[in-house]
């Protein structure tokens, strides 16, 4: 059930694969579900990474989040969180900026989200936690 796009595609074109996909649900309980499920397919972060150097602060929720580059060209994100709409939030994004490069992590603001509608369907504390997870 997860986004269908290729990794190695530009970010807009997953932003497009993305907004589809959210406007094939036809109300908000099914596309929490589909969060959550995302949530659930993300693959493990490993342990090491489960530090506070790596915890996104201002995060009700216990997060995480490391990023690397091992070909010197694309981001690599892994992450986890203790809650399972939040981890599925992090898929969301992972959707998007996973295996991108620096320039278009930066360059691309997270406007998608608006376009989905989850800013306006979270709480505020999710709201002010999303807030550090795309800042970070």
């Amino acid at each position: 059930m997860s986004i269908e796009t290729n990794s190695n595609a530009p970010i807009q074109e997953k932003i497009d694969v993305l907004v589809k996909k959210f406007s094939s649900f036809s109300d908000w309980e099914d596309r929490y579900r589909y969060i959550i499920t995302l949530g659930k397919e993300l693959g493990p972060m490993d342990d090491q990474y489960k530090t506070d150097q790596y915890k996104v602060k201002g995060c009700q929720s216990q997060v995480w989040l490391f990023a690397d580059m091992p070909d010197n060209e694309r981001i690599i994100f892994s992450a986890d969180s203790d809650a399972s709409i939040v981890k599925g939030i992090i898929a969301v994004l992972m959707s998007v900026y996973n295996n991108s490069t620096p320039e278009e992590v930066l360059n691309v603001r997270p406007t998608f989200l608006d376009d989905i509608g989850l800013r306006q369907h979270l709480s505020m504390s999710r709201a002010n936690g999303l807030a550090s997870m795309v800042k970070q």
